[in-house]
């Protein structure tokens, strides 16, 4: 427009204020060009206003600059303007915006979709598959040529949160969405550094092989950090009712989580050669059509190695299958035990459950004494000792003559020891400062407390507090953590002459505690376990930790849950039986005492300490074939120089037949994409 936006005038040199009839103005304005062009994005209506203002509005131009916008005159001008010249600029942007994400917006949706599946292979929809399509889906995103070491660490992200969101929001039922999406974010980070290492390694022959051992390093890392790891999500855990189960039994979770993503990313490897030869022509078919001689170069589809890696995988789990089933049903030599599981229940969901201590106490004393009923009517039959969730009696019963009359009554009326789980304190401590300990104690009917298993995995921002100077600051849940500390031992309690694995809640998808007790000489494994604080989806998932834990130690596992899921888990992963969530109930049945020890009992982080310094090596292998180290300095003069005159141990002067040109090696990875 030709007047001036202030309505001021300009110094004389200057013509920017001319009539709004005037057809033409001049070009020198530097300020009316600067309008000129904001206005040329907008629509033509926009445009227009400006000017029908200037032509019904007084002429201000004779005003000095300072009078031009007086206090009373049109208020917010200003803020609406620059609001349209905003909403203008993000306007003319937006198709350089699409342009941009057009190419990407397949990857990012299989990155999602990706991690979406493979949240779906876990509790409570067990889509087994679903975690072998994300794996491929995943390769193909990395593999892409456009596909940068930048955009494979954003690609990793992406499924990371696609696949953690989904996974825990019962993280987030007590204490509110942050921590939860706090938690999704930092698991997130690891599957990110898979992508960033994938894409390094990608050129490499055999990728699918690399990328299998990638990811099963990653989720190494992420089971030992930050604050003592965060196991959940692992790929093994989503596999109970998959036919590769059967795998955990010779290397553990590392090597079935290694296997699955293996067939993802060699199916991916097949997919991707096929397609390639195909759009090449495929020369050597077209050339026998027109009966000449095929005169080309061109390979067939390098699919042998991702075949071979598939049929491997599927091979191994035909042929330990049958042993992991017969280990299910049992057999004639080994002995057996009848076991009981009280899931007596707690008053009402959430923490206010640790303000009703003794009413949690109570309802498994009366489960207890309903249990021994039906044994004395002949309903049910006589255990040979019984397990109580974790938390089953929050008032400690070494200190509290009440607690531990009623706990050796129910024991005695039973007629077996009881494994029960109690919180107690630390000696030593000040009474402003008490530190606790999340214990298992064996109570005998007549004798009382015998073997303790103490919690020695706590759970960090629940049972304790990592770095209260930082987190209290950042959240006002910090403060509901406990104050529990970690304690030592065996992990084996003995109850009624019987050595029992115990791996409290929290420690169940941890891999050393359950090895540590099988190596031990427990003969039984126990998972006591308080699902108080969540809902049923977190119960299921745990559920499947152990169902992993029963294959992987050849050992029944049984779980008793102060609100379920309680069950008894046979060493094939099937369930004898389970309970209801947030219902009151007892497990009475019979199981075998197993002693023989699975190569991944023996071997399993002996094979976690080799996939993991393997790994490392192929990314150093990838950033080595990607050129991306520096090349060395030669301090010694070549023959070339020599022979051109150079004296030795000084530089050859340069010229311009120098052979300048730089080495591959000494690029940097081409920013080609993301």
């Amino acid at each position: 427009m030709a007047r001036d936006r202030s309505g001021g005038e300009q110094p004389a040199d200057r013509t920017d204020a001319v009539d709004a009839d005037s057809p033409q103005r001049p070009d020198s304005d530097p300020i009316s060009d600067e309008a000129e062009s904001d206005c040329d994005d907008q629509p033509a209506d926009v445009r227009a206003e400006p000017e029908a203002h200037g032509r019904h509005e007084r002429d201000e131009s004779a005003a000095p600059l300072e009078e031009r916008a007086p206090p009373g005159g049109r208020p917010g001008t200003a803020a609406r303007s620059a609001v349209t010249r905003l909403l203008a600029a993000v306007i003319a942007r937006l198709p350089a915006a699409q342009a941009a994400m057009l190419p990407r917006l397949s990857r990012l949706s299989c990155a999602v979709g990706g991690g979406l599946l493979f949240c779906a292979s876990f509790p409570s929809l067990n889509w087994w598959w679903g975690a072998v399509v994300a794996a491929a889906l995943l390769a193909w995103v990395l593999t892409h040529p456009a596909t940068t070491p930048a955009g494979g660490l954003g690609y990793g992200f992406l499924f990371g949160l696609a696949f953690y969101l989904p996974l825990l929001p019962w993280v987030g039922l007590l204490v509110g969405p942050i921590p939860w999406i706090a938690l999704a974010t930092v698991s997130a980070l690891f599957p990110a550094l898979f992508g960033l290492c994938a894409v390094i390694v990608r050129r490499l022959p055999g990728w699918p092989l690399w990328f299998a051992l990638l990811w099963a390093a990653q989720e190494w890392l992420k089971s030992i950090g930050p604050f003592g790891g965060f196991p959940w999500g692992s790929v093994a855990f989503g596999q109970t009712h998959g036919p590769f189960l059967p795998l955990v039994q010779l290397g553990g979770v590392a090597l079935l989580s290694m296997a699955i993503m293996l067939v993802g990313f060699s199916a991916t490897a097949i997919a991707l050669e096929i397609a390639k030869w195909w759009r090449s022509g495929h020369p050597a078919t077209r050339a026998a059509a027109d009966g000449r001689a095929d005169d080309t170069n061109q390979a067939p589809p390098a699919v042998v190695l991702p075949g071979v890696c598939i049929c491997l995988v599927l091979f191994t789990s035909v042929i330990v299958w049958p042993q992991v089933r017969h280990a299910g049903t049992g057999s004639g030599g080994e002995p057996s035990v009848t076991v009981a599981a009280i899931q007596g229940n707690v008053p009402r969901l959430g923490f206010e459950f640790n303000e009703q201590r003794r009413a949690v106490l109570d309802n498994h004393i009366q489960e207890t004494l309903r249990l021994a009923e039906d044994v004395r009517s002949g309903t049910a039959p006589q255990p040979q000792f019984v397990i109580w969730p974790e938390d089953s009696s929050d008032i400690d019963p070494l200190v509290n003559n009440d607690a531990a009359l009623e706990i050796s009554q129910a024991a005695a009326a039973i007629g077996a020891p009881i494994l029960i789980g109690s919180v107690l304190d630390v000696p030593g401590r000040p009474p402003q400062d008490p530190n606790y300990t999340n214990t298992m104690i064996v109570w005998n009917p007549a004798t009382g407390p015998a073997d303790r298993h103490d919690k020695e995995i706590v759970q960090p921002f629940g049972e304790y507090l990592p770095m209260p100077w930082l987190f209290k600051h950042l959240s006002g849940y910090a403060d509901r953590a406990g104050s529990f500390v970690p304690r030592q031992g065996s992990d084996v309690v003995h109850i009624a002459g019987v050595p029992v694995g115990v791996a409290t809640c929290w420690e169940v998808i941890f891999d050393r505690v359950p090895r540590k007790a099988v190596l031990g000489g427990a003969q039984l494994l126990a998972v006591p376990a308080n699902n108080a604080t969540f809902n049923k989806r977190m119960s299921e998932q745990q559920l499947a930790f152990a169902k992993v834990r029963a294959v992987e130690h050849d050992r029944y596992v049984v779980v008793a849950g102060t609100t379920g899921i309680s069950a008894v888990l046979a060493p094939d992963g099937g369930e004898l039986a389970r309970t209801e969530f947030f219902q009151p109930a007892y497990l009475d049945m019979q199981v075998r005492l197993k002693t023989r020890l699975t190569p991944a009992t023996r071997w399993g982080p002996l094979l976690q300490w080799v996939m993991a310094l393997a790994a490392g090596a192929v990314i150093l292998v990838g950033i080595r074939h990607n050129g991306w180290f520096p090349r060395s300095i030669r301090l010694r003069p070549t023959r070339q120089s020599k022979g051109a005159g150079a004296t030795p141990g000084k530089p050859r002067p340069t010229s311009s037949t120098d052979d300048t040109a730089p080495d591959p090696r000494d690029r940097t990875p081409a920013d080609d994409g993301d």
